[in-house]
């Protein structure tokens, strides 16, 4: 077993609530998943890794715990907080209501939420620049596409979602003005992320519409799309974690969400991590794009070459992406 194993699975119960074992406290810091599980090859188990490269390189261990429904998150952070757990990441924009309530209660406990945002002393809010990175994806899919028409595969249909969404659309046209973007969200409950038969149906209803490169920003449901797409012979795109390895040749990248980079700071800092917004795009390489020896082959010196004169542009304010939650719209039409 791992030291990441020393998880918090024994003290988990086979009933709807969680149930927990030793009182002591724990001089660990805690990382808890939001559901779909730490092994979905995407968002948690970006965290995960994050976690596992502080544990390899300083000989740490940690606090780790999966959730199985939404109900058990306010059970879960209340027991890391009273066992003295600090700082306590939560992987997922779902804890930002629960942490609102409990934080000022435990005010002498760091908390660092990733996708969310919480106002209090003891709380760092981490997000992403995802329409960065997704614009720079959206632009090497119009350059692969060769039927003019790419797809993308969002997860539960919230704004977070809508933002990969837009500033993929923004690159692809920037790309081939001339292109079509099919746009599908999986569904609008918790279990959309976690739905790869969904996905699956999803990428076929979209490649039947002529689309030949589909992104998939949908948590494990992706790991459907990717698949779907790898059997009926068009390109995919990943997210969050690196997952070109999934089907050599047929990802043709994967857009890098460093949630990793994320955790690995906060157990770093330890009880001093700083409060406050943490904001991370292109510039802090907090976003970008994977090339590595599974997708090197589809990516021509030309593609590349035109991203990273992007990349460039946009840290440097010459592109500006929109942003679709700064007023819920995008200045690209996706069908």
């Amino acid at each position: 077993m791992t030291k990441s194993s020393r998880a918090l699975k024994s003290l988990m119960g086979a009933a709807a609530g969680l149930a927990f074992g030793a009182t002591g406290a724990f001089a660990d810091p805690a990382l808890i998943f939001d559901l779909g599980g730490k092994f979905d090859r995407s968002f948690n188990e970006a965290a995960f890794g994050g976690a596992e490269a502080w544990a390899s390189e300083t000989g740490g261990s940690y606090q780790e715990i999966e959730l199985q429904n939404d109900a058990q998150r306010e059970q879960a952070l209340r027991r890391f907080a009273e066992n003295g757990s600090n700082p306590i990441v939560m992987a997922g924009f779902a804890w930002s209501s629960v942490l609102e309530v409990l934080a000022p209660e435990y005010s002498d406990t760091k908390f660092v939420i990733i996708d969310g945002v919480v106002d209090a002393p003891n709380v760092q809010s981490v997000i992403f620049r995802e329409h960065e990175g997704s614009y720079l994806v959206g632009m090497l899919a119009a350059m692969a596409s060769e039927s003019g028409t790419v797809g993308f595969i969002g997860g539960m249909d919230i704004p977070l979602i809508s933002r990969f969404a837009c500033g993929y659309a923004q690159g692809a046209v920037a790309a081939n003005a001339d292109v079509t973007v099919l746009s599908n969200m999986t569904g609008t409950t918790p279990d959309a992320w976690n739905d790869p038969v969904r996905g699956g149906e999803l990428t076929r209803g979209q490649i039947d519409r002529g689309a030949d490169v589909i992104y998939a920003a949908a948590g494990g449901t992706g790991v459907g799309v990717l698949q779907t797409a790898t059997d009926a012979g068009v390109y995919s795109i990943g997210v969050d974690s690196n997952q070109n390895h999934l089907h050599p040749g047929s990802v043709l990248t994967s857009m890098l969400k460093r949630v990793d980079v994320a955790v690995y700071n906060a157990f770093s800092a330890g009880e001093n991590v700083q409060p406050g917004l943490v904001v991370l795009g292109l510039a802090e390489d907090g976003v970008g794009y994977a090339l590595d020896e599974n997708n090197a082959a589809l990516i021509s010196p030309e593609m590349q070459a035109a991203v990273d004169t992007a990349r460039e542009a946009i840290i440097a304010g010459e592109i500006a992406v929109h942003n679709y939650t700064d007023d819920g719209s995008c200045p690209v039409q996706m069908q």
